[in-house]
């Protein structure tokens, strides 16, 4: 066995152990910090494959990120678990029906896989030599599916204005930043200046 395949069974059999942590942990918090730890090691998985470009985007965006972000909603909101768990027994029959049926279909699946022995003994692929992983996916993002790209942004942030919109209510009572006015203010308006006499101190309605 050489590094590589080593290094793939540790990477492989360490995401593994994580997924299936995160389901079957107690505690929220450690669910995703053991989501974290699977989304690491598949990032050494990419890295193995030599794209290098996917498990960067997978560590700076999961992980720095999406599963940063459940992790301090789960610890500031404090949910309690415990009330989203009452009535699971009524939905057991039906979740263990729709768990064995995806079980007889990944046996199936992996019952049925086979690899042709001429793809392994001549790959091809479709990045040349000479250029990096990265530069061959901003090749393709950036020329041959730049509309789709730029299509894909815009959905994006229309989706981000309406959830902002969505969100955004205009509560009475609430103390608002008013720029105009706080620009227009003068010294007048902001000070009142009290004239006191020496030695007499303040009085208590100045103070």
């Amino acid at each position: 066995m050489n590094a590589a395949a080593a290094f793939f069974y540790l990477f492989a059999g360490v995401t593994v152990a994580s997924a299936f942590m995160v389901v079957t942990a107690r505690n929220p918090v450690h669910s995703v910090l053991f989501l974290i730890l699977a989304f690491v090691n598949a990032a050494g998985l990419f890295l193995l494959l030599g794209a290098e470009f996917l498990a960067m985007l997978l560590i700076v965006v999961y992980v720095g990120a999406v599963a940063v972000l459940f992790l301090f909603v789960v610890m500031m909101l404090d949910v309690d678990f415990a009330e989203f768990r009452q009535g699971f027994q009524n939905y057991l029959p039906v979740g263990a029906l729709i768990g064995l049926i995806f079980a007889v279909e990944l046996l199936l699946v992996v019952g049925a896989w086979a690899i042709d022995p001429q793809i392994v003994r001549a790959p091809v692929s479709a990045i040349p030599a000479t250029i990096s992983n990265t530069e061959a996916i901003g090749r393709v993002l950036y020329t041959q599916y730049i509309y789709y790209f730029q299509a894909a942004g815009l959905v994006l942030l229309v989706a981000m204005i309406g959830a902002i919109v969505l969100t955004l209510r205009d509560r009475p009572g609430v103390k608002r930043q008013d720029i105009p006015t706080q620009n227009a203010r003068t010294k007048a308006a902001a000070m009142d200046v009290k004239q006191v006499p020496s030695r007499a101190g303040v009085p208590e309605e100045m103070a």
